[in-house]
Protein backbone atom coordinates (compact mmCIF):
# COMPACT_ATOMS: atom_id res chain seq x y z
CA UNK A 1 0.00 0.00 0.00
CA UNK A 2 0.95 3.49 -0.39
CA UNK A 3 2.98 5.18 2.33
CA UNK A 4 1.67 7.91 4.68
CA UNK A 5 2.64 11.45 4.41
CA UNK A 6 5.49 11.98 6.91
CA UNK A 7 5.08 14.54 9.38
CA UNK A 8 4.98 18.17 9.21
CA UNK A 9 7.34 19.63 11.05
CA UNK A 10 7.35 23.65 11.13
CA UNK A 11 4.90 26.32 9.09
CA UNK A 12 7.64 26.55 6.56
CA UNK A 13 7.70 22.65 6.08
CA UNK A 14 3.98 23.14 5.71
CA UNK A 15 4.20 25.63 3.12
CA UNK A 16 5.78 23.77 1.20
CA UNK A 17 3.46 20.28 1.50
CA UNK A 18 0.51 22.50 0.98
CA UNK A 19 2.52 23.86 -2.05
CA UNK A 20 3.03 20.33 -3.73
CA UNK A 21 -0.72 19.21 -3.15
CA UNK A 22 -1.90 21.86 -4.68
CA UNK A 23 0.91 20.97 -7.75
CA UNK A 24 -0.88 17.49 -8.61
CA UNK A 25 -3.54 18.13 -10.52
CA UNK A 26 -1.45 18.59 -13.66
CA UNK A 27 0.53 21.26 -15.38
CA UNK A 28 -0.89 24.95 -15.77
CA UNK A 29 -0.71 28.73 -14.90
CA UNK A 30 -3.98 29.64 -13.69
CA UNK A 31 -3.99 32.70 -13.89
CA UNK A 32 -3.48 35.47 -16.99
CA UNK A 33 -1.44 38.40 -14.92
CA UNK A 34 1.37 35.49 -14.02
CA UNK A 35 0.57 34.58 -18.30
CA UNK A 36 1.31 37.99 -19.46
CA UNK A 37 5.05 37.88 -17.27
CA UNK A 38 5.73 34.37 -18.75
CA UNK A 39 5.18 34.98 -22.74
CA UNK A 40 8.18 35.87 -24.20
CA UNK A 41 9.25 39.77 -24.69
CA UNK A 42 11.07 39.57 -27.67
CA UNK A 43 9.01 36.96 -29.61
CA UNK A 44 9.19 36.79 -33.34
CA UNK A 45 8.00 33.84 -35.32
CA UNK A 46 11.08 32.15 -38.06
CA UNK A 47 7.83 30.98 -39.91
CA UNK A 48 5.07 32.41 -41.98
CA UNK A 49 1.75 30.96 -41.43
CA UNK A 50 1.84 29.47 -44.82
CA UNK A 51 5.43 27.67 -44.04
CA UNK A 52 4.06 26.68 -40.90
CA UNK A 53 1.67 24.40 -42.46
CA UNK A 54 3.50 22.90 -44.92
CA UNK A 55 5.81 22.29 -41.95
CA UNK A 56 2.99 20.64 -39.56
CA UNK A 57 1.89 18.24 -42.09
CA UNK A 58 5.37 17.58 -42.97
CA UNK A 59 6.21 16.77 -39.30
CA UNK A 60 2.68 14.77 -39.39
CA UNK A 61 3.46 12.52 -42.10
CA UNK A 62 6.87 12.11 -40.84
CA UNK A 63 6.01 11.23 -37.09
CA UNK A 64 3.40 8.80 -37.77
CA UNK A 65 5.30 6.85 -40.16
CA UNK A 66 8.17 6.45 -37.69
CA UNK A 67 6.14 5.65 -35.05
CA UNK A 68 4.47 2.77 -37.40
CA UNK A 69 7.96 1.69 -38.45
CA UNK A 70 9.73 2.12 -35.27
CA UNK A 71 6.78 0.65 -33.00
CA UNK A 72 5.51 -2.05 -35.48
CA UNK A 73 2.17 0.01 -35.52
CA UNK A 74 -0.81 0.30 -37.95
CA UNK A 75 -2.54 3.73 -38.42
CA UNK A 76 -6.72 3.10 -37.06
CA UNK A 77 -9.69 4.87 -36.90
CA UNK A 78 -10.20 6.44 -33.49
CA UNK A 79 -13.57 7.90 -31.60
CA UNK A 80 -14.68 10.91 -31.06
CA UNK A 81 -17.62 10.10 -28.21
CA UNK A 82 -17.83 7.08 -26.72
CA UNK A 83 -21.17 5.48 -24.64
CA UNK A 84 -20.69 6.35 -21.45
CA UNK A 85 -21.62 3.02 -20.20
CA UNK A 86 -18.59 1.53 -21.65
CA UNK A 87 -16.00 3.02 -18.98
CA UNK A 88 -13.44 3.80 -21.55
CA UNK A 89 -12.91 7.62 -21.50
CA UNK A 90 -10.21 8.77 -19.68
CA UNK A 91 -10.08 10.63 -16.22
CA UNK A 92 -6.82 11.68 -16.50
CA UNK A 93 -6.49 12.08 -12.70
CA UNK A 94 -7.88 10.73 -9.67
CA UNK A 95 -9.57 13.65 -7.75
CA UNK A 96 -12.02 14.21 -10.31
CA UNK A 97 -10.89 17.61 -11.32
CA UNK A 98 -11.39 17.14 -15.05
CA UNK A 99 -14.65 16.07 -16.16
CA UNK A 100 -15.77 15.06 -19.76
CA UNK A 101 -18.28 16.84 -21.92
CA UNK A 102 -21.18 14.41 -21.57
CA UNK A 103 -24.81 14.89 -23.89
CA UNK A 104 -27.34 12.62 -24.16
CA UNK A 105 -28.51 11.51 -27.49
CA UNK A 106 -32.49 11.34 -27.64
CA UNK A 107 -32.32 8.29 -30.17
CA UNK A 108 -35.54 6.52 -31.18
CA UNK A 109 -37.43 9.48 -29.46
CA UNK A 110 -35.94 8.39 -26.64
CA UNK A 111 -37.02 4.88 -27.00
CA UNK A 112 -33.15 3.79 -27.48
CA UNK A 113 -31.21 6.52 -26.16
CA UNK A 114 -27.45 6.92 -25.78
CA UNK A 115 -25.93 9.02 -23.12
CA UNK A 116 -22.07 10.14 -24.60
CA UNK A 117 -19.08 11.61 -23.68
CA UNK A 118 -16.68 13.31 -25.62
CA UNK A 119 -13.12 12.04 -25.34
CA UNK A 120 -10.50 13.32 -23.54
CA UNK A 121 -8.01 10.80 -24.59
CA UNK A 122 -8.12 7.17 -26.07
CA UNK A 123 -6.29 5.76 -23.56
CA UNK A 124 -8.60 3.05 -22.62
CA UNK A 125 -10.24 2.47 -26.02
CA UNK A 126 -7.04 1.51 -27.65
CA UNK A 127 -6.50 -1.07 -25.17
CA UNK A 128 -9.61 -2.68 -26.51
CA UNK A 129 -9.53 -1.88 -30.10
CA UNK A 130 -5.90 -3.70 -29.90
CA UNK A 131 -8.51 -6.79 -29.27
CA UNK A 132 -10.82 -5.52 -31.90
CA UNK A 133 -8.05 -5.58 -34.78
CA UNK A 134 -6.71 -8.67 -33.73
CA UNK A 135 -3.01 -7.46 -32.85
CA UNK A 136 -0.64 -10.12 -31.57
CA UNK A 137 2.48 -9.55 -29.40
CA UNK A 138 4.66 -7.15 -30.71
CA UNK A 139 1.80 -5.51 -32.83
CA UNK A 140 -0.13 -2.30 -32.23
CA UNK A 141 -2.02 0.45 -33.12
CA UNK A 142 -1.65 4.30 -33.92
CA UNK A 143 -4.20 7.26 -34.03
CA UNK A 144 -4.77 10.91 -35.13
CA UNK A 145 -6.85 11.59 -32.11
CA UNK A 146 -8.57 14.48 -31.59
CA UNK A 147 -10.21 15.69 -28.18
CA UNK A 148 -11.51 18.32 -25.92
CA UNK A 149 -10.33 18.77 -22.01
CA UNK A 150 -12.99 21.48 -20.58
CA UNK A 151 -10.99 22.07 -17.19
CA UNK A 152 -7.71 23.04 -18.72
CA UNK A 153 -7.01 26.51 -17.91
CA UNK A 154 -5.99 28.03 -21.44
CA UNK A 155 -2.70 29.11 -21.34
CA UNK A 156 0.22 29.34 -24.24
CA UNK A 157 0.04 25.62 -23.64
CA UNK A 158 -2.96 24.36 -23.15
CA UNK A 159 -5.69 24.41 -24.78
CA UNK A 160 -9.71 22.95 -24.36
CA UNK A 161 -8.50 21.31 -28.13
CA UNK A 162 -6.63 18.21 -27.57
CA UNK A 163 -4.70 16.06 -30.59
CA UNK A 164 -2.70 13.39 -29.91
CA UNK A 165 -0.77 10.52 -31.58
CA UNK A 166 -2.47 8.14 -29.11
CA UNK A 167 -0.49 4.94 -29.64
CA UNK A 168 -1.20 1.11 -28.36
CA UNK A 169 1.47 -2.24 -28.20
CA UNK A 170 0.31 -5.71 -27.45
CA UNK A 171 3.15 -6.97 -24.88
CA UNK A 172 3.50 -10.00 -22.93
CA UNK A 173 3.94 -10.59 -19.20
CA UNK A 174 7.82 -10.61 -19.53
CA UNK A 175 7.79 -7.26 -21.33
CA UNK A 176 6.51 -5.27 -18.04
CA UNK A 177 10.12 -4.24 -17.10
CA UNK A 178 11.20 -0.43 -17.04
CA UNK A 179 14.09 -2.50 -19.73
CA UNK A 180 11.32 -2.74 -22.30
CA UNK A 181 10.05 0.63 -21.24
CA UNK A 182 12.96 2.37 -21.56
CA UNK A 183 13.71 0.51 -25.50
CA UNK A 184 10.40 1.93 -26.73
CA UNK A 185 10.53 5.62 -25.26
CA UNK A 186 14.59 5.96 -26.85
CA UNK A 187 12.70 4.58 -30.28
CA UNK A 188 9.57 7.17 -29.82
CA UNK A 189 12.73 10.10 -29.17
CA UNK A 190 14.66 8.86 -32.36
CA UNK A 191 11.12 9.52 -34.55
CA UNK A 192 10.85 12.77 -32.69
CA UNK A 193 14.48 13.85 -33.61
CA UNK A 194 14.25 12.45 -36.80
CA UNK A 195 10.91 14.80 -37.09
CA UNK A 196 12.96 18.15 -35.88
CA UNK A 197 15.79 17.24 -38.61
CA UNK A 198 13.37 16.62 -41.24
CA UNK A 199 11.48 19.68 -40.76
CA UNK A 200 14.91 22.37 -40.23
CA UNK A 201 16.01 20.76 -43.37
CA UNK A 202 12.80 22.21 -45.37
CA UNK A 203 13.16 25.22 -43.42
CA UNK A 204 16.74 26.45 -42.35
CA UNK A 205 15.67 29.11 -40.92
CA UNK A 206 14.80 26.82 -37.50
CA UNK A 207 18.57 26.29 -36.83
CA UNK A 208 19.34 29.00 -34.77
CA UNK A 209 21.34 29.97 -31.77
CA UNK A 210 18.66 31.36 -30.16
CA UNK A 211 17.00 28.37 -29.66
CA UNK A 212 18.90 25.27 -29.55
CA UNK A 213 18.23 21.94 -31.23
CA UNK A 214 16.91 18.91 -29.21
CA UNK A 215 19.38 17.37 -27.69
CA UNK A 216 20.43 13.63 -29.07
CA UNK A 217 19.66 11.53 -26.60
CA UNK A 218 17.14 11.60 -23.35
CA UNK A 219 18.18 11.42 -19.10
CA UNK A 220 16.25 8.73 -17.91
CA UNK A 221 15.53 9.35 -14.15
CA UNK A 222 12.63 8.24 -11.36
CA UNK A 223 10.94 10.70 -9.73
CA UNK A 224 11.70 9.32 -6.79
CA UNK A 225 15.59 10.43 -7.67
CA UNK A 226 14.61 14.16 -8.77
CA UNK A 227 12.78 14.13 -5.14
CA UNK A 228 15.94 13.56 -3.76
CA UNK A 229 17.47 16.22 -5.30
CA UNK A 230 14.98 18.82 -4.43
CA UNK A 231 12.90 17.56 -1.84
CA UNK A 232 11.33 20.97 -0.78
CA UNK A 233 10.34 21.94 -4.30
CA UNK A 234 6.92 21.05 -5.56
CA UNK A 235 6.34 19.27 -8.83
CA UNK A 236 6.74 21.70 -11.51
CA UNK A 237 9.76 23.38 -10.09
CA UNK A 238 11.75 20.13 -9.80
CA UNK A 239 10.85 19.30 -13.32
CA UNK A 240 11.84 23.28 -14.35
CA UNK A 241 15.41 23.07 -12.16
CA UNK A 242 16.20 19.41 -13.57
CA UNK A 243 16.24 20.38 -17.26
CA UNK A 244 18.84 22.69 -16.70
CA UNK A 245 20.36 20.43 -16.12
CA UNK A 246 19.02 17.75 -18.81
CA UNK A 247 17.53 19.75 -21.29
CA UNK A 248 15.30 16.16 -22.09
CA UNK A 249 14.24 13.70 -19.40
CA UNK A 250 12.16 11.01 -19.16
CA UNK A 251 10.59 10.75 -15.39
CA UNK A 252 10.11 7.32 -14.18
CA UNK A 253 7.28 6.36 -12.15
CA UNK A 254 4.60 9.03 -11.86
CA UNK A 255 1.46 8.02 -9.48
CA UNK A 256 3.07 6.12 -6.69
CA UNK A 257 3.52 8.06 -3.60
CA UNK A 258 7.28 9.35 -3.30
CA UNK A 259 8.94 9.64 0.13
CA UNK A 260 7.38 12.66 0.68
CA UNK A 261 3.88 11.33 0.82
CA UNK A 262 2.83 12.81 -2.52
CA UNK A 263 2.79 11.61 -6.27
CA UNK A 264 5.23 13.29 -8.49
CA UNK A 265 1.60 14.11 -10.36
CA UNK A 266 -1.85 12.10 -9.62
CA UNK A 267 -2.79 9.77 -12.90
CA UNK A 268 -5.47 8.18 -13.06
CA UNK A 269 -5.84 4.45 -11.76
CA UNK A 270 -6.81 2.07 -14.58
CA UNK A 271 -4.12 2.63 -17.52
CA UNK A 272 -0.79 2.89 -16.59
CA UNK A 273 0.84 0.73 -13.70
CA UNK A 274 2.38 3.19 -11.17
CA UNK A 275 2.03 0.37 -8.66
CA UNK A 276 4.70 -2.33 -9.77
CA UNK A 277 8.13 -2.56 -7.73
CA UNK A 278 11.18 -1.46 -9.88
CA UNK A 279 14.64 -1.38 -8.67
CA UNK A 280 16.66 1.66 -9.19
CA UNK A 281 20.22 1.78 -11.43
CA UNK A 282 21.98 1.93 -7.61
CA UNK A 283 19.88 -0.86 -6.04
CA UNK A 284 16.85 1.55 -4.59
CA UNK A 285 13.67 0.00 -4.82
CA UNK A 286 11.10 2.09 -6.70
CA UNK A 287 7.67 2.09 -8.13
CA UNK A 288 6.28 2.49 -11.54
CA UNK A 289 6.43 1.41 -15.29
CA UNK A 290 5.11 4.52 -16.57
CA UNK A 291 6.48 8.54 -17.09
CA UNK A 292 6.60 11.12 -19.00
CA UNK A 293 8.86 13.00 -21.96
CA UNK A 294 9.99 16.74 -20.78
CA UNK A 295 12.22 19.06 -22.50
CA UNK A 296 13.27 22.66 -21.91
CA UNK A 297 11.47 25.17 -24.38
CA UNK A 298 14.05 27.49 -25.50
CA UNK A 299 10.92 29.87 -26.43
CA UNK A 300 9.01 29.78 -23.58
CA UNK A 301 11.95 28.86 -21.46
CA UNK A 302 10.03 26.79 -19.50
CA UNK A 303 9.07 23.05 -18.82
CA UNK A 304 7.20 21.42 -22.07
CA UNK A 305 5.73 18.08 -21.36
CA UNK A 306 5.64 15.73 -25.06
CA UNK A 307 4.44 12.28 -24.00
CA UNK A 308 2.69 10.99 -21.46
CA UNK A 309 2.96 7.12 -21.80
CA UNK A 310 3.60 3.37 -19.75
CA UNK A 311 2.97 -0.49 -19.55
CA UNK A 312 -1.03 -0.95 -18.55
CA UNK A 313 -2.37 -2.57 -15.52
CA UNK A 314 -3.08 -6.04 -15.42
CA UNK A 315 -5.67 -8.08 -13.36
CA UNK A 316 -3.39 -6.94 -9.58
CA UNK A 317 -2.01 -3.57 -10.39
CA UNK A 318 -5.65 -2.64 -11.46
CA UNK A 319 -7.43 -3.80 -8.19
CA UNK A 320 -4.55 -2.18 -6.27
CA UNK A 321 -4.67 0.87 -7.69
CA UNK A 322 -8.21 1.55 -7.78
CA UNK A 323 -7.93 0.41 -4.29
CA UNK A 324 -5.73 3.21 -3.35
CA UNK A 325 -7.91 5.78 -5.33
CA UNK A 326 -10.89 4.60 -3.79
CA UNK A 327 -12.45 3.80 -7.16
CA UNK A 328 -13.41 0.02 -6.49
CA UNK A 329 -16.06 0.70 -8.08
CA UNK A 330 -15.25 0.96 -10.95
CA UNK A 331 -14.19 -2.75 -11.50
CA UNK A 332 -17.81 -3.37 -12.90
CA UNK A 333 -17.89 -1.51 -15.99
CA UNK A 334 -17.08 -3.45 -19.15
CA UNK A 335 -13.40 -2.06 -19.51
CA UNK A 336 -12.23 -2.99 -16.13
CA UNK A 337 -14.20 -6.25 -16.14
CA UNK A 338 -11.87 -6.77 -19.80
CA UNK A 339 -8.76 -7.10 -17.62
CA UNK A 340 -9.67 -8.61 -14.35
CA UNK A 341 -10.90 -11.56 -16.83
CA UNK A 342 -8.30 -11.40 -19.49
CA UNK A 343 -10.34 -10.44 -22.20
CA UNK A 344 -8.28 -7.37 -23.03
CA UNK A 345 -4.08 -7.85 -23.65
CA UNK A 346 -1.69 -7.00 -21.85
CA UNK A 347 0.14 -3.45 -23.57
CA UNK A 348 2.01 -0.85 -23.57
CA UNK A 349 0.77 2.83 -24.57
CA UNK A 350 1.10 6.75 -24.83
CA UNK A 351 -0.25 9.66 -26.10
CA UNK A 352 2.55 12.03 -27.62
CA UNK A 353 0.80 15.95 -28.36
CA UNK A 354 0.51 17.11 -31.63
CA UNK A 355 0.23 20.46 -31.06
CA UNK A 356 3.08 20.44 -28.21
CA UNK A 357 5.83 18.80 -30.70
CA UNK A 358 5.09 21.20 -33.77
CA UNK A 359 4.94 24.77 -31.39
CA UNK A 360 8.44 23.00 -29.90
CA UNK A 361 9.87 22.13 -32.96
CA UNK A 362 8.91 24.59 -35.13
CA UNK A 363 10.04 27.41 -32.31
CA UNK A 364 6.95 28.93 -31.63
CA UNK A 365 5.30 31.20 -28.20
CA UNK A 366 2.03 29.60 -27.95
CA UNK A 367 -0.01 26.30 -29.24
CA UNK A 368 -2.31 28.66 -30.79
CA UNK A 369 0.53 29.22 -33.40
CA UNK A 370 -0.01 25.87 -34.95
CA UNK A 371 -3.55 24.53 -33.83
CA UNK A 372 -7.33 26.61 -34.51
CA UNK A 373 -9.55 26.07 -31.22
CA UNK A 374 -11.22 28.94 -29.04
CA UNK A 375 -9.04 31.08 -26.87
CA UNK A 376 -10.63 33.92 -24.72
CA UNK A 377 -10.16 37.65 -25.55
CA UNK A 378 -7.13 38.60 -22.84
CA UNK A 379 -5.05 35.88 -23.97
CA UNK A 380 -5.92 36.92 -27.78
CA UNK A 381 -5.14 40.55 -26.67
CA UNK A 382 -2.07 39.71 -24.74
CA UNK A 383 -0.81 37.67 -27.13
CA UNK A 384 -1.01 39.97 -30.24
CA UNK A 385 0.72 42.63 -27.97
CA UNK A 386 3.84 40.30 -28.28
CA UNK A 387 4.30 39.29 -31.64
CA UNK A 388 1.78 36.10 -31.39
CA UNK A 389 -0.79 35.67 -33.65
CA UNK A 390 -3.46 32.97 -32.80
CA UNK A 391 -5.04 30.91 -35.25
CA UNK A 392 -8.87 31.11 -35.41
Amino acid sequence: MATLPRVVKDNKEMSAMTDKKADLAGPGIGDYAELEKILPQDYSPLLTPKETQKAIFAMKSYIEEGLCKELNLMMVSVPLIVDVKSGVNDDLDRDGSRSPIQFHISNDYDKNPIDAQIVQAATKWKRVALKQFDMQVGEGICTDMHAVRKDYFLDHDHSAYVDQWDWEMVISDEHRNLAFLTDIVEKIWKVLKGAETHVQEMFPQLVTDKYPSLPEKLKFLHAEEILERYPDLPRKQRETDILQEYPAVFIYGIGWPLEDGYPHEMRAADYDDWVTETMSKDGKPMHGLNGDILVWNPVTKRRHELTSMGIRVNPETLRQQLEMSGQLDFLELPYHQGILNGELPLSVGGGIGQSRTYMLLLKMAHLGEVSVSVWPKILKDMCAKKQIFVLE
